[in-house]
């Protein structure tokens, strides 16, 4: 079992910048990849940033060149650094934890409000 807690979210203004963190408990050592999605209003959940063990990183092209994902792994903690908001990144984030071992699992945070005001 993961445990993500996530925090950061708030209110922002269009420009400014935002950092968003999640701290994995439990059995930490069975995470393959962590990374954030969000969810708007009546959209779709869609990646926003991942992060592989070996330190791969994916990102949406909405969000390439704004926003830059991190690890510490002293802390079990990932990192959503989001600079340049914009209205349209107004979504619930939720953390990822991708489970490869013994099988495929997602583990999800409970979401942090992110609102980007114009």
């Amino acid at each position: 079992q993961v445990q993500l807690v996530e925090s950061g979210g708030g209110l922002v203004q269009a420009g400014g910048s935002l950092t968003l963190s999640c701290a994995a408990s439990g059995s930490i050592f069975t995470i393959a990849a962590m990374g954030w999605y969000r969810q708007a209003p009546g959209k779709q959940r869609e990646l926003v940033a991942t992060m592989t063990n070996g330190g791969s990183t994916n990102y949406a092209d909405s969000v390439k060149d704004r926003f830059t994902i991190s690890r510490d792994n002293a802390k079990n903690t990932v990192y959503l650094q989001m600079n340049s908001l914009k209205p349209e990144d107004t979504a619930v984030y939720e953390c990822n934890a991708r489970v490869d071992y013994p099988g495929e699992y997602d583990y999800w945070g409970q979401g942090t409000q992110v609102t980007v005001s114009s």
